[in-house]
């Protein structure tokens, strides 16, 4: 991934104060505007950063890949990076074949910690807290190889995952409380449950 370079104060974004500007011309008929179009709306900022403000709980982490003589290092997790308590009991992956779909998940006291280290894949999360002040909204993320990031899901949020590429992806899991196997902290709805508001495609490409 290219390494982004930091915007200092003095305007290098004169000419997006052009735009603002002339963003708000109407753009008549005569110009190409079709009856019923929208005009875009800023969905990030000047460093990719998204705009909109995450599901209440939800924190990501942008993370560079460092070059080395041989190949390439890149941090999954520190605890220094202070996004939660830090505490890792487990950690494990899921391999998903090209198109395949993991939804939906969500638990009542496991706090996900994903991250993307091959492949490119779709991350969908869901609100579905009572009492959160984003109860109902729906996050959508992309991280992969060429941008790497560590979500962190909190207990409660709904979660799905989809291989975009055309190729195998992996997802590792970092979690504070490690897979208990005579009772799992794991609840499941289908991929194409209606009780979601989203739709990652025909339910025949959801997995477990």
């Amino acid at each position: 991934m290219q390494r982004r370079r930091r915007v200092g104060p003095r305007a290098v974004y004169r000419s997006g104060a052009r735009e603002r500007a002339r963003s708000q011309t109407p753009f008549p008929r005569a110009e190409g505007f079709i009856p019923g179009a929208r005009k875009d709306g800023q969905t990030v900022r000047p460093d990719w950063v998204p705009v909109r403000r995450t599901i209440d709980g939800v924190q990501v982490s942008e993370v560079r890949h460092v070059p080395k003589e041989r190949g390439r290092l890149t941090e999954v997790f520190r605890a220094d990076w202070k996004l939660d308590d830090g505490v890792v009991e487990q950690v494990f992956q899921v391999l998903l074949g090209p198109g395949e779909v993991s939804a939906w998940h969500t638990h009542q006291y496991t706090r996900d910690r994903l991250f993307v280290s091959m492949g490119t894949v779709r991350i969908v999360l869901y609100d579905a807290r009572a009492a959160s002040p984003t109860r109902g909204q729906v996050d959508e993320f992309r991280f992969g190889e060429h941008r790497p990031a560590l979500l962190v899901v909190p207990p409660g949020i709904w979660h799905g995952v989809e291989n975009l590429g055309s190729g195998p992806s992996i997802v590792l899991n970092v979690v504070d409380r490690a897979y208990s196997y005579t009772d799992p902290d794991h609840w499941r709805l289908p991929s194409d449950s209606p009780r979601i508001p989203f739709s990652f495609g025909p339910p025949s490409r959801s997995g477990g």
